[in-house]
């Protein structure tokens, strides 16, 4: 299962660097294809889990990795302490409180607007905060895997239209945005970007962590 996942993304990494459509990207068709792979063989999820689980366990340790990059840049964080906090509160509470408007108005339960609270975060500490809140962690996984496609490529095409150059405001944007598959992009973009967005990735997930319970309570008022 492992050499599965690993052999399936990195053909699907090629195809989307050949074509470069959007839909093409590799998270999403890997997925597709394991998806059916384990359908055709009737092969168990649990299984396949079980197989795979070091790919899952590299999650916690790739995010604490980036805190090497952020360490090389850390002379640009200094001076920018206050915006960089606001602006991970601002986008926080944004992201929460929107998702759980328009699920609200949809129709969602208490369950499923607690699984999409988290959103923005990156998998490992969404789901946590998911579980906590009462939603489900593997729904979780999937919008934020979602969340952050979407993100990830919508992004730069939208700070390129508003004529955002700031580096630090990118990296900002795709790590609080688009966690891990945003900092991919703004790694890509530059060391500055990348450090900033990791940087986001963190204080993303403390910050959602102490407003899901906070806004929760509030909307619950209404």
């Amino acid at each position: 299962m492992l050499f599965l996942v690993v052999g399936v993304y990195l053909l699907c990494q090629q195809l989307f660097r050949k074509t470069r459509i959007a839909l093409l990207h590799p998270l999403l068709t890997a997925t597709a294809f394991i998806i059916l792979f384990l359908k055709i063989f009737d092969i168990p999820y649990e299984s396949f889990k079980e197989g795979a689980g070091f790919v899952n366990f590299l999650l916690g340790p790739s995010v604490v990795a980036l805190g090497y990059v952020l360490y090389e840049q850390i002379r640009y964080i200094k001076g920018n302490v206050i915006s960089i906090l606001t602006s991970i509160f601002v986008g926080s509470l944004v992201g929460i409180v929107s998702v759980m408007a328009i699920a609200y108005e949809m129709g969602a339960d208490r369950v499923l607007i607690a699984s999409l609270q988290p959103k923005s975060v990156t998998t490992p500490i969404a789901m946590g905060i998911a579980e906590k809140a009462g939603g489900i962690p593997s729904i979780t996984a999937v919008v934020v895997v979602a969340v952050g496609i979407f993100g990830s490529i919508i992004g730069p095409f939208l700070m390129r239209m508003m004529g955002i150059d700031s580096k630090i405001a990118k990296g900002l944007a795709l790590g609080a945005s688009a966690h891990g598959l945003g900092t991919s992009i703004a790694i890509q973009m530059g060391a500055i970007e990348g450090a900033i967005s990791g940087l986001a990735i963190g204080l993303m997930g403390v910050m959602t962590a102490l407003l899901v319970p906070v806004v929760s309570w509030v909307m619950s008022l209404f």
